[in-house]
């Protein structure tokens, strides 16, 4: 039959296409725990943008400033309530209200004229523009955490192999002093100060290890990942786009910083509020409209009622407001001018701090350059010198101790250097967030 063909080709498909689907959806979600994942800088970095809880709980901040905004501002828009009830009355038939009681009603409200109201709509507006900049700034700020430990990352583990080499190096100078100490050439202060070198180095390791596991636990919790997930990182520097954009930073900060961008729309905000308490001088103007259903026998004791009862009773029109003396209104101006002239200072400060502070890592990343170059020729020094007593050793003119003293040195200045090239990396990271530039960088 027909349907029976159609609901064949319907299994076909989908068989066919599960395989697919499920292609898909295993290269969008991470691997089992015993599979290592291997990410890349900018992949570290999407993860932690698509699951970061911090991320999540910001977007949920933004969305509760604009339902705020939204129900404030409903009261300008058409409000329709439909009531009924039950009750015994004694006496002239009155709701709590002062209303006669309905069997039926419907009610509708409207905002026309109101500045106080309207004022506060608007700040609320304004500040749910300032809940996004807190938003972006806040992705910057795990734009840069996930980054930095995904580069401390990356360098702990190059420090781990560089000291086990060390270990290695340690054990061997170790065994060498023992046994010239044992044939009369060493004191035994000098097998004391190899056995303390080595356990320097063992001491080192396992605080690597301990910190090798915190950035791990961290960087999953970011991405998403399960815990004990494997993952395999690249090493890889930051962008070329982090170092051209140095010398712009200063101008493009007042234009991008996220604080900046924050505080401008706190002003604007305070603004809105000003301008709608000054309004509360003016009339307010709200639109009313009552439709009732009366029931007959509550009024059945009352003759001059009866005689004009109506089952359906309409009542629409405006209500009017015009404020002569008011208290509250100068109070209300008053509150919202100083909020205002609070949020102007805050905002000149903070585009002084911004631009301090952008100079100040600007400086810093210069400075973290240059212990970068040091760190990189000290290393050169400490390999030309391993290759100059490999050939003496050849020579038969230097010992094994030399040598394995030589590759502890060198060694010790990989590990400056790796430190000096992450500090440098951190120094940018932070002088882009603080600019607002980290996500043409690295998102």
């Amino acid at each position: 039959m027909p349907w029976k063909r159609c609901a064949m080709a319907g299994i076909l498909w989908i068989a066919a296409g599960a395989p697919a689907l499920e292609a898909q959806e295993a290269a969008q979600l991470p691997a089992a725990a015993g599979v290592p994942v291997s990410l890349t800088l900018k992949r570290a970095v999407e993860l932690a943008l698509q699951n970061s809880k911090d991320i999540q709980l910001a977007r949920l901040r933004v969305q509760v400033a604009e339902q705020g905004a939204n129900l404030t501002h409903s009261e300008f828009l058409p409000n329709l309530y439909a009531g009924s009830g039950a009750g015994y009355t004694y006496g002239l038939p009155e709701t709590p209200g002062g209303r006669p009681p309905a069997v039926f009603s419907l009610t509708y409200t409207q905002q026309v004229l109101n500045g106080p109201l309207k004022g506060l709509a608007k700040e609320q507006q304004e500040e749910a523009r300032a809940q996004r900049a807190t938003l972006e700034e806040t992705r910057n700020a795990v734009v840069v955490q996930v980054a930095t430990s995904y580069l401390e990352l990356v360098k702990v583990r190059h420090s781990l192999e560089l000291l086990r080499k060390e270990k290695d190096s340690a054990e061997k100078i170790v065994q060498v002093t023992r046994q010239r100490q044992g044939e009369g050439y060493e004191l035994p202060v000098e097998v004391t100060k190899a056995q303390l070198t080595r356990a320097q180095v063992v001491e080192r390791i396992l605080q690597l290890e301990g910190r090798q596991d915190e950035l791990e636990v961290y960087l999953r919790n970011q991405m998403g990942m399960v815990p004990d997930q494997k993952i395999d990182l690249a090493a890889e520097d930051l962008p070329g786009a982090a170092e051209q954009e140095g010398a712009n930073l200063v101008a493009m900060a007042a234009e991008s910083s996220p604080s900046i961008a924050f505080a401008v729309s706190d002003v604007k905000a305070k603004e809105f509020r000003l301008q709608g308490e000054k309004r509360g001088y003016w009339p307010t103007l709200e639109l009313v409209s009552i439709y009732s259903v009366l029931a007959k026998y509550n009024f059945n004791n009352y003759t001059n009622i009866i005689q004009n009862f109506r089952y359906n009773n309409l009542n629409a029109g405006i209500n009017v407001n015009v404020p002569i003396f008011s208290s509250k209104t100068r109070a209300s101006i008053a509150l919202a001018q100083a909020n205002l002239d609070a949020s102007k200072i805050n905002l000149s400060n903070t585009r002084t701090q911004v631009s301090a502070e952008v100079r100040q890592r600007s400086r810093k990343v210069q400075q973290t350059e240059a212990a970068k170059e040091v760190a990189r020729l000290e290393l050169q020094l400490a390999q030309q010198n391993v290759a100059l007593l490999q050939s003496q050793f050849g020579e038969g003119k230097a010992n094994l101790r030399d040598m394995e003293r030589a590759r502890l040195d060198e060694n010790e200045k990989w590990m400056a250097y790796l430190d000096a090239n992450f500090r440098r990396q951190q120094a940018q990271l932070e002088l882009l967030k603080t600019a607002g530039q980290v996500d043409k960088v690295l998102q």
